[in-house]
């Protein structure tokens, strides 16, 4: 079915949920008015629309191939991508200094999504470019910026990102690739590189490639390691594409899903790259992209959700099968209680990780235009649970859409299988899921866990003015915001990392479960305020936090269990 892009969903969110009138609120973005970012929603929601949800499914089926050395891409993505460029949708939130919009990463966020709704492989290539316009803003030189980035900005060249290695997947700090100074001020660049999405492509006029190496004096250990800009063309004296640089692709992954999406081998053969930012600190500037693209990521699971919702949902009142208990009803599925438990399910759960992947990036927009070290905290915090939480609801979602087509699900005429297919990684790349929960039982909590405190004292401090309107909605959120506390507080006493380690998921999960509670009981008082009892938003809220929001209990139980047992049973044990 052709994809419908919610942006009235996205509006209501911003609006009333998280608080876009902050952001709009700055001098940095105050060209962000009401009217500029309704335009922004429609229009891009009507590009994703009408160009690119009807690439989604030849992607699937004509995947990008190598051939002779040479990359071709799906039929109709070179079309697909013009338009995402033409319509400075690449260039969103890009600085105005180089031809960027310059508008808030909350609004960006919701373009990515919806264009990871409607083609998730094509919509990787201008979300990896983001993040390299990103680093290359926040580290590179001015000539680098001078030459790179109007043309990423532009979408005429697209970026990469260069890290994982055969022996060196989540850790970054074992990779090999070489660094050798040239005396010019440049470097020659050797190595390979594994797992590089849009790696090459045969419709933009250059590929910008960053890449981590080493240099001569590099330490062993990410503490070591340099962050270079390695082009496909190198640029000649005017900025325009010149000759080739001597890298290539020497592969390409046939892959569970994504099959629009080269994922490509990279192959660097004393390649000509520049230094972005300082010898030796190339993880820093690599982060800066890094995190622009796990928010980013956290988005694709929704996006790839909210697909699959819709997809289910139109099977679902179509499809006739059974005697139904509805009075006056249609006879189709979705009148059977454990369908709709399904896709209410899907619906209250999209709508609980969208909004976290808002408010992160609205925290986001807020440190860019203020500064602040309270805003820098909560956007750090809230990085990897909108990742994770993210894309586990986009697997999960597209898990229940297959299920929902019961036996058609597992025929791929249907397009159901392709959204689970093509999700899966998402939990993967940019970080593993594991890795993100990792990340915040450790890394997001050396402040003493001031940033989480603050967070379950804003759901407290909501649920306290709900009680008198929305009692029933309230007290169960102020419970579940008090046993999150204890739960945050036995992780800071753990000394031994390894403890907190072993219940890392599930305490991200159940931070992000009483998360999404906030925003439902949020979007609840905002439909009560507006005059209206009982909407459609009140009664999803109460779907979500008498059904799902009851989990974090077993999750905290598991969270603050230690890993003495896991550690109990030996690798012999479990194979036996």
């Amino acid at each position: 079915m052709p994809y419908h892009a919610p942006v009235a969903e996205y509006q209501f969110i911003l609006d009333h949920v998280v608080g876009l009138d902050q952001v709009t609120a700055t001098d940095r973005f105050a060209d962000a008015t009401p009217d500029v970012t309704a335009a922004i929603l429609t229009e891009a929601g009507r590009m994703s629309q009408e160009v690119l949800s009807p690439l989604n499914r030849s992607g699937d089926q004509h995947p990008a191939r190598l051939e002779n050395g040479v990359l071709r891409t799906s039929p109709g993505f070179d079309q697909g991508y013009r338009a995402i460029a033409d319509g400075g949708w690449v260039s969103i939130s890009a600085h105005p200094d180089h031809g960027g919009m310059g508008l808030p990463m909350a609004l960006a966020t919701a373009v990515n999504e919806m264009m990871s709704s409607a083609c998730l492989a094509l919509q990787i290539i201008p979300l990896m470019t983001q993040g390299q316009i990103d680093a290359l803003e926040h580290h590179a030189s001015d000539a680098l910026k001078q030459t790179y980035l109007p043309k990423l900005v532009s979408g005429e060249w697209n970026g990469t990102m260069n890290l994982t290695e055969p022996q060196a997947g989540s850790d970054v700090g074992a990779l090999t690739t070489s660094a050798e100074p040239r005396g010019d001020g440049t470097y020659a660049i050797t190595g390979q590189k594994i797992y590089i999405s849009w790696g090459d492509n045969d419709f933009t006029d250059n590929v910008v490639h960053l890449v981590l190496a080493r240099l001569p004096d590099g330490p062993p250990g990410t503490k070591g390691i340099s962050l270079f800009l390695v082009p496909k063309l190198i640029p000649d004296e005017h900025g325009k594409p010149g000759r080739a640089n001597d890298l290539k692709v020497v592969g390409v992954e046939h892959k569970m899903g994504l099959h629009g999406s080269p994922t490509c081998t990279m192959q660097y053969d004393g390649a000509t790259g520049w230094l972005v930012g300082r010898e030796h600190d190339g993880m820093r500037a690599m982060f800066t992209m890094m995190n622009n693209a796990r928010l980013g990521v956290g988005g694709q699971g929704i996006g790839v959700a909210e697909a699959a919702l819709q997809h289910a949902l139109a099977y679902a009142t179509d499809r006739k099968q059974g005697r139904t208990p509805v009075e006056g009803g249609t006879g189709a599925i979705v009148d059977h209680a454990d369908v709709r438990r399904m896709l209410t399910t899907m619906k209250a759960d999209i709508f609980a990780a969208r909004a976290i992947a808002l408010a992160c990036a609205v925290a986001i927009d807020m440190e860019t235009a203020t500064g602040a070290p309270d805003w820098s905290a909560r956007a750090a915090f809230l990085t990897p649970i909108a990742k994770a939480f993210g894309t586990d609801t986009g697997i999960e979602v597209a898990n229940l859409g297959v299920q929902v087509h019961g036996g058609m699900g597992f025929v791929e005429e249907t397009g159901a299988a392709q959204y689970l297919r093509d999700v899966r990684v998402t939990a993967i790349y940019e970080g593993t899921n594991g890795i993100q929960a990792m990340d915040l039982a450790a890394r997001k909590l050396m402040d003493g866990g001031e940033a989480a405190h603050a967070l379950i004292d804003e759901i407290e401090a909501q649920a306290e003015a709900a009680r008198a309107t929305l009692p029933d909605l309230a007290e169960p959120l102020w419970q579940a915001s008090e046993t999150l506390r204890e739960g945050l507080d036995w992780m800071i006493a753990q000394s031994d990392l390894t403890q907190r380690f072993a219940g890392a998921v599930p305490f991200l999960r159940a931070f992000a479960r009483v998360l999404g509670g906030h925003y439902h009981l949020a979007a609840a008082m905002a439909e009560t305020a507006a005059g209206q009892d009982n909407g459609p938003r009140t009664r999803l809220a109460r779907f979500y936090l008498t059904r799902l929001l009851p989990e974090h209990a077993g999750l905290l139980a598991h969270a603050t269990a230690g890993a003495d047992d896991l550690y109990a049973l030996s690798p012999d044990d479990l194979a036996a």
